[in-house]
């Protein structure tokens, strides 16, 4: 194999980047219920700030108090999002993501399927595996902005 520069081996990184994407890009199982944008966004921003008061929501996403409770009620239902009373104050009431809302969230922020990518590197041997694992650590490692050689 000839040596590669940089910029050569940089189009190729992203020609294969490219298709590893299209390859192992997640797709819906099917039946499978998918988050609305709307539902996403709650969860997304649940992950970001910790529990919150339905108010403290309806602030943020700038909706009615009904609208919001609808919202949680709805996301509640499927298991995504628990009521609990706040240890600080018994008064008031906190909405939480559940384990299968983590989960849920993980899931649906996922950009490749793991089954995928777990089922074409079980084809490869393990030093190849291995290979590849380094390699992307090793590119991952590198500073930002480090100017080509070439």
């Amino acid at each position: 194999m000839t040596d590669m520069g940089a910029d050569a081996a940089a189009e190729r990184f992203l020609e294969l980047f490219h298709r590893t994407y299209l390859r192992f890009h997640t797709r819906a199982a099917s039946g499978a219920r998918m988050l609305t944008g709307e539902s996403l966004a709650v969860l997304l921003h649940l992950s970001s700030t910790g529990p919150l008061t339905i108010a403290e929501a309806c602030e943020h996403f700038d909706r009615s108090q009904a609208a919001m409770s609808d919202i949680v009620t709805r996301l509640e239902r499927r298991g995504l999002l628990a009521r609990v009373k706040d240890d600080r104050d018994r008064r008031r009431t906190l909405v939480w993501l559940t384990e299968e809302g983590t989960a849920q969230l993980d899931r649906a922020t996922r950009v490749l399927d793991t089954a995928l990518v777990a089922g074409a590197l079980s084809a490869m041997p393990e030093d190849r595996r291995r290979a590849l694992l380094d390699g992307l650590e090793a590119l991952l490692g590198t500073p930002h902005g480090v100017e080509s050689d070439d």
